[in-house]
Formats: structure tokens, C-alpha cells, sequence
């Protein structure tokens, strides 16, 4: 029985993987601090290391040196978010198997544990060159399961997202997606691949804010062996992996003002030649793109390339943040409940009241991803059938709501707060709706019952 040692000071998330993988008949061990860890494996051998980066006293870097020092056979993989992409890959240079980036499910790390258990010391002297390409393959093709699956929703926001994606979605047209981090870009990109004639082609999802800079060229392109010291194989690039499908460029505001260059060259003239050749290779792709940053302003500030620009922004989709589709939240909570039940092999039937209030006055600056991980951390903390407002954050369980809303049902004057939202939203029923804390159908009844006509 392989052991596993797992160092993360997020308790709720120690000990989810440390049940996962007992589960999957793993000796695991959870320890919350980097000095635990330490003390455990001065006496004890591991065969696995998943250790955070950052740690509450040292980080992930100095478990790693232990490890090493203690036994190179013991395979360390890093746990990390796209902010510290670097600290990754020079954990993959002392000698760390493989990074994750957070959140992920562990699902996905699986077969990278596998992959360690498997590994030979042969492995140990591979050339540095050769672990940064290891290192960026975690940029490459987002795995599915961590994407937030796309839920059509019932707001006028959700909507119109959809009529947006059903109109571009047949075309060729480039998509420049905006919104907020953890909105649910990539599952909507998705959705515009599947709904497209280049279904069931490559869709290929590229974080370019994950792609250290000295590879991005070859990440892109691709490189022939021998083009550079450590290119002991031929490499295929995103846009050749991509071709006859999609290509997703997600945080496409972080690219370097030189690969905005050789991007636009390619997608000019549909060719690309990898780092090393002189032949170049036709490509037949579909560009979508997402940001959350302000990309005409760049533009302005001169860090993003007005014709690049423009390229990209052939048709621009905007998802609406969590907070503007206030119809949709339960509608996703009961979606993630579902996923995390299944996940954690639990059976919460549901939310009580007090939490979907919780629910409703918090503002989700995380949107989707805040809300999909709140709803499996709860339902890992969760002992009986309904999530009570006990296992959930500080922060949302003690939330106030900020914007100015009314309490139908304990208010005399219902017919004069109906008035007065209708007239704050100019008589749009939904909006009316939603700073009446009802839902539209509870708000059309209203309307009957005090004979408001609009």
C-alpha cells in the first residue's frame, strides 16, 4: 500500500484528500504545517509528498529539499494557484514529479499520483529544460472536471448569455469573452465549441498566465528536437493540437507584447512554424478568448495591441457575475450539492433556511468557483441532511446585504413596495423582482392580487 503524506493548512481541504484517497487504498496522512511534516519524515518514509506551496511556517520549497535529501526516490508534487506559477517551476527544477493547480477535484491528481508511484530514479537526472516543458503541461489543456459545468440559468442575464451563444456559436467568428474571475468563462467557450460545426475536433484551453515566459513560444508553436538545449523531441504545439478545432486563450490580457506579435501574425495568416523550422504548417483554428481585465484600456495604455485587438474581438459575449443573476443562485448551489455528494460520496439532501438567506445576502465576489467550493466544503462538514449556517465561512454567514432591498410578507404596505420597485427598475419586472427579494413568479401573483397593470 503506497503511503501518501499530505502537507495543507487548509484543514477542511486536508483531510477531503486524505478521505479520498483512503478510499482509494492509500495509506494517507494529513498534516497542517510544514514543521509536522518535517517531524514525520525524519521517522517515516513516504512514497508520495503533495505539499502547498505556501505554508503558515515554511513553504513548500523547504519539504521538498527535506524530501529529497532524506530519499530521492520519494516523488513530491507541489499544490499551487496560477500566482505563483513561478515558485512551480523551480519546484520542478530541484526536483519535484509535478505541480496542481488549485482548486482542482481530486479526481484530477489521481492519475498524477499514479504517474509519481510508477516513476523511476532514472528520472531524477532529467535535464532542466526538459521538467520546465512537465511544468507547463499543467497550463495546457485545463482538465474538464475542474471547469465550472455550464448551467443555462433562468435570469434575464442568463438569458441573454445564452441567445449570445446560440447566435455566435454556428459562426467562425473570434469570441472575446468578459467577466469576472470564477464567472465561468471556459464552460462558456466550451459551450460555443460544442454548439459549433467543429464539434467533436480538438478544444484545446490555454491559461496564458500559466506559461513561463522563456517556453511560450514553444508552448504555442511547438519546437523541433535539437532547436534548443534540452529539446529532446520534437514538440506539438497548442495551435497545431488545436487544429481543426477551437483554441481557447483564457487571460489572454496577460500575454507578453512579444507573443502578441507572433499571435497575431498567426491568426493572420492561419500558418505557424515551429521554434527551430523553416516549414511552416497551415492551421484551420477557431480563437476564443476571455479576460477580466479591461482589454480596451490596455489598448489605451498601450500594453495590448490595438490590432490584436480587434482580431479577437470579432464578437464579445459578457458573463454576468454571481451577484447579477441573483435567480440563478440556487439554482447552482443545488447543482454543486449534487457534484460534491457525489464527489464525497455523502447524501446532504439539501440547504436549510437560514444558509440560502446566508446565501442571498452575500455578494460572492468569487462568483461560480467561490460558490462551488463553499458548497463542497460544506457538505464535507455537514453531519446531517441539510447544510446548516454553522459549517459555513465567517464571512457568509454573517453577511449583511449591502444594496437596498425590501421584506415583502412583513411589511403592511406591499402594494406601495411593489410601486416603488417597479418604478426604481422602470417597470422591468425581473429587476423589480430581484429588489423585492421574491421571484418572478411570487411578484406576478402580487401584481394580480393588488390588480397592477403596467
Amino acid at each position: 500500500m503506497a503511503a501518501i503524506l499530505i502537507v495543507e493548512d487548509d484543514v477542511a481541504f486536508a483531510t477531503m484528500l486524505k478521505t479520498f484517497f483512503e478510499k482509494r487504498e492509500f495509506a494517507a496522512t494529513a498534516v497542517f504545517s510544514g514543521n509536522e511534516a518535517l517531524k514525520l519524515m525524519s521517522s517515516n518514509k513516504f512514497d508520495v509528498i503533495l505539499t502547498d506551496m505556501r505554508l503558515p511556517d515554511v513553504d513548500g520549497l523547504v519539504i521538498l529539499k527535506n524530501a529529497k535529501a532524506s530519499d530521492a526516490s520519494t516523488q513530491v508534487i507541489v499544490m499551487t494557484n496560477y500566482a505563483e506559477i513561478n515558485m512551480a517551476v523551480k519546484a520542478m527544477k530541484d526536483g519535484a514529479f509535478d505541480y496542481v493547480s488549485k482548486p482542482f477535484q481530486p479526481e484530477t491528481i489521481l492519475q498524477t499520483i499514479k504517474n509519481a508511484l510508477n516513476q523511476t530514479s532514472a528520472t531524477q537526472e532529467q535535464p532542466i529544460s526538459d521538467k520546465k516543458e512537465s511544468a507547463s503541461k499543467k497550463s495546457k489543456e485545463k482538465v474538464e472536471e475542474q471547469s465550472i459545468e455550464f448551467i443555462k440559468g433562468v435570469s434575464d442575464a442568463a438569458i441573454k448569455l445564452n441567445d449570445y451563444i446560440s447566435l455566435v456559436a454556428p459562426t467562425n467568428m473570434s469570441v472575446l469573452i468578459m467577466g469576472e474571475s470564477g464567472t465561468g468563462k471556459e464552460q462558456v467557450a466550451k459551450t460555443i465549441h460544442d454548439k459549433s460545426k467543429r464539434k467533436g475536433m480538438p478544444f484545446i484551453a490555454v491559461d496564458c498566465g500559466a506559461i513561463p515566459k522563456e517556453i511560450a513560444s514553444s508552448e504555442f508553436f511547438g519546437h523541433l528536437k535539437g532547436s534548443f538545449t534540452g529539446a529532446i523531441q520534437d514538440k506539438t504545439g497548442h495551435f497545431e493540437a488545436a487544429n481543426g478545432g477551437t483554441l481557447f486563450l483564457d487571460e489572454i490580457g496577460n500575454l507578453g507584447y512579444d507573443l502578441q506579435v507572433q499571435l497575431l501574425r498567426a491568426l493572420q495568416e492561419r500558418k505557424i512554424k515551429p521554434v527551430g523550422g523553416n516549414t511552416e504548417i497551415k492551421v484551420d483554428i477557431r480563437v476564443v478568448t476571455a479576460t477580466n481585465e479591461d482589454l480596451s484600456q490596455a489598448v489605451k495604455e498601450g500594453n495590448f495591441r490595438e490590432d490584436l485587438f480587434h482580431r479577437l474581438n470579432e464578437f464579445s459575449i459578457k458573463v454576468p457575475a454571481l451577484r447579477e443573476r441573483t435567480e440563478d443562485l440556487i439554482l447552482f448551489a443545488e447543482h454543486f450539492l449534487d457534484e460534491a455528494n457525489t464527489e464525497l460520496e455523502k447524501e446532504v439532501l439539501g440547504f436549510s433556511d437560514e444558509t440560502l438567506s446566508a446565501f442571498k445576502r452575500y455578494a460572492w465576489p468569487g462568483n461560480l468557483r467561490e460558490l462551488k467550493n463553499t458548497v463542497k466544503r460544506a457538505v464535507l462538514l455537514t453531519q446531517s441532511t441539510e447544510i446548516p449556517l454553522q459549517v459555513l465561512p465567517h464571512e457568509i454567514a454573517t453577511a449583511s446585504r449591502e444594496k437596498e432591498t425590501y421584506s415583502l410578507f412583513k411589511n403592511k404596505n406591499e402594494e406601495t413596495l411593489i410601486l416603488e420597485a417597479l418604478e426604481k427598475s422602470n417597470g422591468n419586472k425581473s429587476k423589480a423582482a430581484r429588489l423585492l427579494s421574491i421571484d418572478r413568479k411570487t411578484l406576478y401573483n402580487k401584481l394580480k392580487q393588488y390588480d397592477i397593470k403596467l
